[in-house]
Protein backbone atom coordinates (compact mmCIF):
# COMPACT_ATOMS: atom_id res chain seq x y z
CA UNK A 1 0.00 0.00 0.00
CA UNK A 2 1.54 3.26 -1.16
CA UNK A 3 1.02 6.41 0.89
CA UNK A 4 1.58 9.13 -1.73
CA UNK A 5 2.27 12.69 -0.52
CA UNK A 6 0.48 15.38 -2.51
CA UNK A 7 2.17 18.61 -3.49
CA UNK A 8 -0.48 21.02 -4.71
CA UNK A 9 1.02 23.93 -6.66
CA UNK A 10 -0.51 27.41 -6.84
CA UNK A 11 1.48 30.42 -8.02
CA UNK A 12 4.72 28.48 -7.53
CA UNK A 13 3.96 27.64 -3.90
CA UNK A 14 2.94 24.44 -2.14
CA UNK A 15 -0.63 24.83 -0.85
CA UNK A 16 -3.66 22.84 0.24
CA UNK A 17 -7.26 23.60 -0.65
CA UNK A 18 -10.48 22.77 1.15
CA UNK A 19 -12.92 20.98 -1.16
CA UNK A 20 -11.14 22.29 -4.27
CA UNK A 21 -11.79 25.98 -3.57
CA UNK A 22 -8.92 28.20 -4.76
CA UNK A 23 -9.91 30.91 -2.26
CA UNK A 24 -9.54 28.33 0.54
CA UNK A 25 -5.80 27.86 -0.04
CA UNK A 26 -3.36 27.43 2.84
CA UNK A 27 0.30 27.98 1.92
CA UNK A 28 2.60 25.32 3.39
CA UNK A 29 5.87 26.04 1.58
CA UNK A 30 7.44 28.60 -0.74
CA UNK A 31 9.77 25.89 -2.07
CA UNK A 32 7.99 22.89 -3.62
CA UNK A 33 11.39 21.29 -4.39
CA UNK A 34 12.33 21.38 -0.70
CA UNK A 35 8.92 19.94 0.14
CA UNK A 36 9.52 17.10 -2.33
CA UNK A 37 12.90 16.37 -0.73
CA UNK A 38 11.26 16.36 2.70
CA UNK A 39 8.79 13.64 1.69
CA UNK A 40 11.49 11.68 -0.10
CA UNK A 41 13.63 11.74 3.05
CA UNK A 42 10.62 10.58 5.06
CA UNK A 43 10.30 7.47 2.91
CA UNK A 44 7.90 8.43 0.10
CA UNK A 45 7.95 6.04 -2.86
CA UNK A 46 5.90 8.23 -5.21
CA UNK A 47 4.85 11.89 -5.34
CA UNK A 48 1.53 13.31 -6.49
CA UNK A 49 1.69 16.81 -8.01
CA UNK A 50 -1.33 18.94 -8.86
CA UNK A 51 -1.00 22.12 -10.92
CA UNK A 52 -3.97 24.00 -9.48
CA UNK A 53 -3.53 27.02 -11.73
CA UNK A 54 -3.29 24.63 -14.67
CA UNK A 55 -6.48 22.83 -13.70
CA UNK A 56 -8.43 26.07 -13.93
CA UNK A 57 -6.56 27.49 -16.94
CA UNK A 58 -6.67 24.30 -19.02
CA UNK A 59 -2.90 24.07 -19.45
CA UNK A 60 0.05 23.65 -17.02
CA UNK A 61 1.04 26.90 -15.31
CA UNK A 62 3.60 25.85 -12.65
CA UNK A 63 6.30 24.54 -15.02
CA UNK A 64 9.20 26.06 -13.06
CA UNK A 65 8.10 24.48 -9.77
CA UNK A 66 7.50 21.10 -11.43
CA UNK A 67 10.92 21.21 -13.09
CA UNK A 68 12.56 22.04 -9.75
CA UNK A 69 10.80 19.13 -8.05
CA UNK A 70 11.91 16.70 -10.76
CA UNK A 71 15.48 17.99 -10.55
CA UNK A 72 15.42 17.46 -6.77
CA UNK A 73 13.92 13.98 -6.92
CA UNK A 74 15.82 12.79 -9.99
CA UNK A 75 15.00 9.20 -10.80
CA UNK A 76 14.74 8.11 -7.15
CA UNK A 77 10.94 7.73 -7.18
CA UNK A 78 8.12 8.12 -9.72
CA UNK A 79 6.31 11.46 -9.90
CA UNK A 80 2.78 11.92 -11.27
CA UNK A 81 1.14 15.19 -12.32
CA UNK A 82 -2.43 16.33 -12.82
CA UNK A 83 -3.96 19.69 -13.68
CA UNK A 84 -4.54 21.19 -17.11
CA UNK A 85 -3.39 18.24 -19.19
CA UNK A 86 -5.65 18.47 -22.22
CA UNK A 87 -3.58 17.50 -25.28
CA UNK A 88 -1.00 14.96 -26.48
CA UNK A 89 1.78 17.54 -26.87
CA UNK A 90 1.48 18.43 -23.20
CA UNK A 91 1.66 14.75 -22.22
CA UNK A 92 4.74 14.25 -24.37
CA UNK A 93 6.44 17.28 -22.80
CA UNK A 94 5.59 16.00 -19.31
CA UNK A 95 7.02 12.55 -19.90
CA UNK A 96 10.09 13.88 -21.72
CA UNK A 97 10.61 16.22 -18.76
CA UNK A 98 10.87 13.32 -16.33
CA UNK A 99 7.33 12.67 -15.09
CA UNK A 100 6.39 8.99 -14.81
CA UNK A 101 2.63 9.46 -15.02
CA UNK A 102 0.17 12.12 -16.11
CA UNK A 103 -3.30 12.33 -14.62
CA UNK A 104 -6.22 13.21 -16.85
CA UNK A 105 -9.41 14.33 -15.11
CA UNK A 106 -12.00 16.61 -16.67
CA UNK A 107 -10.68 16.00 -20.18
CA UNK A 108 -11.25 12.25 -19.78
CA UNK A 109 -14.95 12.84 -19.19
CA UNK A 110 -15.46 15.60 -21.74
CA UNK A 111 -13.20 14.23 -24.47
CA UNK A 112 -12.94 10.43 -24.21
CA UNK A 113 -11.36 10.29 -27.68
CA UNK A 114 -8.40 12.27 -26.35
CA UNK A 115 -8.01 9.86 -23.44
CA UNK A 116 -8.11 6.88 -25.79
CA UNK A 117 -5.45 8.46 -28.03
CA UNK A 118 -3.29 9.24 -24.98
CA UNK A 119 -3.43 5.62 -23.79
CA UNK A 120 -2.42 4.40 -27.25
CA UNK A 121 0.41 6.94 -27.62
CA UNK A 122 1.77 6.69 -24.06
CA UNK A 123 0.92 3.20 -22.72
CA UNK A 124 1.60 2.73 -19.01
CA UNK A 125 1.84 6.48 -18.35
CA UNK A 126 -1.82 7.53 -18.19
CA UNK A 127 -3.79 7.72 -14.94
CA UNK A 128 -7.39 8.93 -14.81
CA UNK A 129 -8.61 11.03 -11.92
CA UNK A 130 -12.27 10.35 -11.18
CA UNK A 131 -13.75 12.88 -8.76
CA UNK A 132 -17.20 12.02 -7.51
CA UNK A 133 -19.94 12.76 -5.03
CA UNK A 134 -22.61 10.19 -4.21
CA UNK A 135 -21.35 7.99 -7.04
CA UNK A 136 -21.64 10.66 -9.74
CA UNK A 137 -18.59 12.13 -11.48
CA UNK A 138 -17.73 15.83 -11.16
CA UNK A 139 -15.70 17.93 -13.60
CA UNK A 140 -14.22 21.43 -14.00
CA UNK A 141 -12.51 21.70 -10.64
CA UNK A 142 -15.47 19.93 -9.02
CA UNK A 143 -17.80 22.78 -9.99
CA UNK A 144 -20.02 20.64 -12.24
CA UNK A 145 -21.69 17.39 -11.26
CA UNK A 146 -22.41 15.11 -14.22
CA UNK A 147 -24.83 12.23 -14.53
CA UNK A 148 -22.01 9.77 -15.20
CA UNK A 149 -21.69 6.80 -12.86
CA UNK A 150 -18.18 6.29 -11.47
CA UNK A 151 -18.10 2.52 -12.01
CA UNK A 152 -19.39 2.77 -15.58
CA UNK A 153 -16.71 5.30 -16.52
CA UNK A 154 -14.04 3.30 -14.70
CA UNK A 155 -14.80 0.23 -16.80
CA UNK A 156 -14.73 2.30 -19.98
CA UNK A 157 -11.34 3.78 -19.15
CA UNK A 158 -9.95 0.39 -18.21
CA UNK A 159 -10.83 -0.79 -21.71
CA UNK A 160 -8.92 2.19 -23.11
CA UNK A 161 -5.78 1.03 -21.30
CA UNK A 162 -5.30 3.49 -18.43
CA UNK A 163 -2.64 2.47 -15.91
CA UNK A 164 -4.77 3.14 -12.82
CA UNK A 165 -7.54 5.35 -11.45
CA UNK A 166 -7.40 7.88 -8.63
CA UNK A 167 -10.81 8.03 -6.97
CA UNK A 168 -11.56 11.18 -4.98
CA UNK A 169 -14.62 11.68 -2.83
CA UNK A 170 -14.97 15.44 -3.27
CA UNK A 171 -17.23 15.83 -0.27
CA UNK A 172 -14.36 14.73 1.96
CA UNK A 173 -11.28 16.23 0.32
CA UNK A 174 -9.34 18.50 2.64
CA UNK A 175 -11.86 17.94 5.43
CA UNK A 176 -9.96 15.23 7.38
CA UNK A 177 -13.21 13.31 7.68
CA UNK A 178 -11.88 9.90 6.66
CA UNK A 179 -11.67 8.15 3.31
CA UNK A 180 -14.79 6.82 1.63
CA UNK A 181 -13.59 3.22 1.80
CA UNK A 182 -16.91 1.71 0.73
CA UNK A 183 -17.14 3.71 -2.53
CA UNK A 184 -13.46 3.15 -3.31
CA UNK A 185 -13.80 -0.62 -2.86
CA UNK A 186 -16.96 -0.67 -4.98
CA UNK A 187 -14.98 0.85 -7.86
CA UNK A 188 -11.90 -1.34 -7.31
CA UNK A 189 -13.98 -4.54 -7.28
CA UNK A 190 -15.44 -3.66 -10.68
CA UNK A 191 -11.99 -3.22 -12.27
CA UNK A 192 -8.77 -5.16 -12.74
CA UNK A 193 -6.52 -2.05 -12.83
CA UNK A 194 -5.39 -0.54 -9.50
CA UNK A 195 -7.40 2.15 -7.72
CA UNK A 196 -5.78 4.87 -5.60
CA UNK A 197 -7.97 6.35 -2.86
CA UNK A 198 -8.11 10.11 -2.32
CA UNK A 199 -10.04 12.62 -0.27
CA UNK A 200 -10.29 12.76 3.51
CA UNK A 201 -7.29 10.69 4.73
CA UNK A 202 -6.89 11.75 8.34
CA UNK A 203 -5.26 9.18 10.66
CA UNK A 204 -3.75 5.73 11.11
CA UNK A 205 -7.22 4.17 11.39
CA UNK A 206 -7.73 5.14 7.75
CA UNK A 207 -4.48 3.37 6.86
CA UNK A 208 -5.63 0.22 8.68
CA UNK A 209 -8.99 0.33 6.87
CA UNK A 210 -7.24 0.74 3.52
CA UNK A 211 -4.84 -2.12 4.11
CA UNK A 212 -7.78 -4.36 4.99
CA UNK A 213 -9.14 -3.89 1.45
CA UNK A 214 -5.82 -3.95 -0.43
CA UNK A 215 -6.75 -7.36 -1.81
CA UNK A 216 -9.78 -5.81 -3.53
CA UNK A 217 -7.49 -3.76 -5.78
CA UNK A 218 -6.82 -0.60 -3.78
CA UNK A 219 -3.08 0.00 -4.17
CA UNK A 220 -2.51 3.33 -2.44
CA UNK A 221 -3.84 6.62 -1.15
CA UNK A 222 -3.08 10.29 -1.68
CA UNK A 223 -2.03 12.03 1.54
CA UNK A 224 -2.71 15.76 1.65
CA UNK A 225 -3.79 18.08 4.44
CA UNK A 226 -3.32 15.51 7.23
CA UNK A 227 0.45 15.14 6.65
CA UNK A 228 0.87 18.90 6.38
CA UNK A 229 -0.97 19.95 9.52
CA UNK A 230 0.54 17.11 11.55
CA UNK A 231 -2.56 15.06 12.29
CA UNK A 232 -0.96 12.15 10.42
CA UNK A 233 2.75 11.29 10.60
CA UNK A 234 3.69 10.30 7.06
CA UNK A 235 6.56 7.97 7.94
CA UNK A 236 4.45 6.22 10.60
CA UNK A 237 1.64 5.80 8.07
CA UNK A 238 3.86 4.21 5.44
CA UNK A 239 5.55 1.99 8.04
CA UNK A 240 2.16 0.81 9.29
CA UNK A 241 1.02 0.10 5.74
CA UNK A 242 4.20 -1.93 5.14
CA UNK A 243 3.68 -3.93 8.32
CA UNK A 244 0.04 -4.70 7.54
CA UNK A 245 0.86 -5.47 3.93
CA UNK A 246 3.52 -7.94 4.94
Amino acid sequence: MLIIPAIDLKDGQCVRLKQGLMEQATIFSDSPAEQARHWLDRGARRLHLVDLNGAFAGKPKNAAAIKAILAEVGDEIPVQLGGGIRDLDTIEACIDGGLSYVIIGTAAVKNPGFLHDACVAFPGHIIVGLDAKDGKVATDGWSKLTGHDVVDLGKKYEDYGVESIIYTDIGRDGMLSGLNIEATVRLAQALTIPVIASGGLSNLDDIKALCAVEGEGVCGTIAGRAIYDGSLDFAAAQNLADELGA
